[in-house]
């Protein structure tokens, strides 16, 4: 996995293949019921429909892998699945053995295991108990079945031990499943979501397959490692997917990462112009539109999102900003619920429905926000740093300090989670530590020039305090050419520093 992470310059695709196995991939993923990595192959298929195939084979029908007893059992059963009627599809082929019908068995369990659960969340707000039952059945099977499971079946695999909280199973499992069956992308996505750390990537045994180049990006975007997702997309751009929606998309998330507003806003506006009807990743896109004050054309937003679908999470997210924008924080929340209560694991709304509570001044609803959100995605900082500032306003610093490097453990170069951080330390009298985050904040960039502020505020103070030695002990272990050279520089014209901003949605 090494070389590819550090893949620097052109890489060497054969796009004749990629689109043979993106065919194979949208046939027997449609053929499982695994529509969203359908959809996903059949969107990169577009973005390489200019480049003609010269040799693939004839399309097979769906039950061309199953034997013939079994078909019609199959084909009604794919047909209620189609219809969500998951209890239905599981009953008609329970007794088949065909790998297909075996996976749709085990995946209709499941799926309607999770449709249950999300019903009784809504209306009790109570987890249906039976759900983890049923996880615990599939996973016994899959146990029991050890040596006859296909990489599809591994991915379901992978899925369940990380429902159940087994996340070095699932690790394992999920590293099988895309080495038998590469064009799973929902694999490769669900593997990048256990990945805990950079470090954590290069470990991952992954086949030598063109798939793996799109895992790499996904999983620094996930990481939130800006210049290195933008790289690696840029590089796949070069080889001939320049024209995917799915790769402009995450390299505006990408740029949105790293605080490039404008460069993430023109990239979601061509987004917008070329496929207008394009759900996917409008949460971040009125972020955005939210950080510009750009109040029409997030109404705008709101209203087509609304037209094309107003049931989706996105539309609740792209109206729960614009309530947000308009200082109607109780309607934000109302409709940040709506979104939870569409997918209880959608990260966006968790966030942003937790930045609203602190408007509201309700920390410890806040907080329950953040906590869902770290359960959903461990490696997102904005979540650790909600936690910092909630306990801030409830005035636990010692509970800041530790959510504060959390947040900056995992965005090292956002200068703001390091000054949070020193003031911190700043509150509880640990002065040699404050200085240390502030110096870093400046070193890093200081987003919002307050670590300069704060350093030169202390060189004063400490001067005149019986604690100099302590301020001499941090200089003498920094380079003195990297220091400042006017520490006296006057900041009366500055806004008064007030703590760190609650209302900026990180």
């Amino acid at each position: 996995m090494q070389p590819l992470l550090n893949t620097k310059g052109d890489i060497q695709i054969d796009l004749n293949q990629v689109r043979i196995d993106i065919l194979n991939g949208i046939r027997e993923c449609n053929d499982r019921g695994l529509i969203q990595t359908a959809k996903w192959l059949a969107e990169l298929n577009y973005a390489l429909k200019d480049h003609k195939i010269n040799q693939i084979e004839p399309p097979r029908p769906p039950e061309y892998d199953i034997i013939p007893e079994e078909r019609e059992a199959y084909s009604l059963a794919k047909s209620f699945f189609d219809c969500q009627e998951y209890d239905r599809a599981a009953h008609f082929i329970e007794n088949c053995t065909s790998p297909k019908c075996v996976f749709l068995h085990k995946y209709s369990q499941y799926m309607s295991s999770e449709k249950k659960k999300l019903d009784n969340a809504t209306d009790t707000g109570m987890e249906n108990m039976e759900s983890t039952q049923v996880l615990l059945d599939l996973l016994s099977f899959f146990k029991a079945n050890r040596n006859t499971l296909d990489g599809y079946l591994l991915y379901l695999e992978g899925v369940v031990l990380k429902k159940l909280d087994l996340r070095s199973q699932a690790v394992t499992v999920l590293q099988a499943a895309v080495a038998a069956s590469p064009t799973l992308w929902a694999a490769w996505v669900e593997l990048a979501g256990l990945a805990n750390e950079y470090e954590a990537l290069d470990s991952l045994q992954l086949p030598k397959h063109w798939m793996m180049y799109f895992f790499a990006a996904h999983a620094f975007v996930e990481l939130k490692l800006s210049e290195q997702a933008l790289e690696a997309y840029m590089v796949l751009a070069t080889a001939g997917f320049e024209k995917s929606t799915y790769i402009t998309a995450q390299m505006a998330i990408a740029h949105h990462d790293r605080r490039d507003v404008d460069s993430s806003l023109t990239l979601f506006r061509d987004l917008y112009q070329n496929d207008p009807y394009r759900l996917d990743n409008w949460d971040v896109f009125s972020h955005l539109l939210y950080l510009k004050d750009k109040r029409m054309e997030l109404a705008n937003l709101a209203q087509k999102a609304v037209s094309i679908d107003k049931y989706r999470v996105e539309t609740c997210c792209v109206i729960g900003n614009y309530y947000s924008l308009r200082s109607e924080h109780q309607k934000a929340v109302l409709y940040f619920q709506r979104a939870l209560s569409l997918d209880p694991q959608y990260l966006s709304a968790w966030i942003l429905m937790g930045h609203e509570f602190i408007e509201l001044q309700n920390s410890n609803a806040a907080i329950q926000c953040y906590r869902q959100a770290i359960d959903v995605n461990r490696n997102d900082y904005r979540a650790w740093n909600g936690l910092g500032q909630a306990y801030e306003i409830l005035g636990l610093n010692g509970y800041c300090i530790y959510y504060y490097s959390r947040a900056a453990q995992l965005k090292p170069d956002d200068s703001r989670m390091l000054v949070s951080l020193g003031e911190a330390y700043e509150k509880m009298e640990k002065i040699p530590n404050a200085l240390k985050c502030y110096y870093k904040a400046h070193s890093t960039g200081d987003i919002e020039g307050m670590a300069l502020f704060k350093l030169a505020n202390f060189r004063k103070k400490l001067a005149r305090s019986r604690v100099l030695h302590v301020f001499i002990k941090v200089v003498r272990a920094v380079p003195i050419h990297t220091w400042p050279t006017r520490w006296t520089t006057s900041y009366s014209k500055r806004r008064p520093f007030s703590g760190p901003v609650h209302n900026d949605k990180i």
